[in-house]
């Protein structure tokens, strides 16, 4: 890929994308990590920083303190308005207002948590009239890493056709902190979760298979080309198969044929 051609593009994407919509900005839902971090660099470059607002949302005794400083870090360098939002006690108040609402519920709970951050990302969107830029690259969306109506809930996609390895080499051309480049991919949802621990595979595999997969290689030679066993291939196919409806709109219910 022509990383610098693929830049320009993106850029002219959000700027577009923001006039079409009648939109001032965007809003990006910072993290500390690589991700959020290329959409913020790539969206100040597009609308200038002064059209562009970073929101951090640390969990208490979750988020590792070094992603709130590489947040506060990035909107600095980039001089974007920035806010630090704690949802440490509204994750314990819909906790506490539900009758099965349980702390120790890792999966229902790490999605109650995106999707609580959708909200807060969409409530300042809607104040500014700004648009909500996503953060999820390719390699994430064909596997459906991501929460439906979470960090999925989104109006934009700007690195959604970059592979995670592109995204490194993108944020290393446009001198991301190298320190948010090589971290380890965590959503933290909980923590010591990392990406690659979920997915089962390191993402530069995932990306290879992704794309051998994508030129329609059978799996079985995608397998043997690169290397993995049969019992991972397996589970990648699975995830992706699983996850296809995130891609979609909802399904609705065919009456056409009984109307007169």
């Amino acid at each position: 890929m022509e990383l610098v051609a693929s830049k320009e593009r993106i850029v002219e994407f959000i700027r577009t994308k923001c006039e079409e919509a009648g939109c001032g900005g965007v809003v990006v839902g910072l993290s500390g990590g690589i991700d959020s971090s290329l959409v913020a660099y790539l969206s100040a470059e597009a609308l200038g920083p002064e059209n562009v607002l970073g929101i951090h949302m640390p969990e208490l005794n979750v988020t590792p303190a070094e992603d709130v400083l590489d947040a506060t870090q990035v909107a600095g360098i980039l001089g974007i308005e920035f806010k630090t939002i704690d949802i440490s006690e509204i994750v314990e108040s819909f906790l506490n207002n539900m009758p099965e609402g349980n702390p120790a519920e890792s999966y229902a709970n790490g999605n109650l948590k995106a999707r609580i951050r959708m909200s807060i990302l969409y409530y300042y969107a809607n104040l500014a009239r700004y648009l909500v830029g996503g953060t999820g690259n390719k390699t994430e969306i064909l596997l459906g890493y991501y929460t439906k109506y979470g960090d999925g809930g989104v109006d934009i996609e700007p690195i959604g056709d970059l592979f995670k390895t592109e995204v490194r080499q993108m944020a290393d051309i446009l001198d991301i902190p190298a320190d948010i480049i090589n971290k380890p991919p965590s959503a933290a949802l909980y923590v010591g979760q990392t990406d690659e621990e979920d997915l089962g595979l390191p993402y530069d595999t995932i990306d290879r298979i992704l794309s051998l997969l994508l030129e329609g290689l059978d799996t079985n030679v995608v397998q043997s080309m690169v290397g993995v066993s049969a019992e991972e291939m397996h589970s990648l196919l699975v995830r992706i198969d699983s996850n296809l409806h995130k891609r979609k709109v909802p399904p609705i219910a065919d009456l056409s044929d009984l109307r007169f």
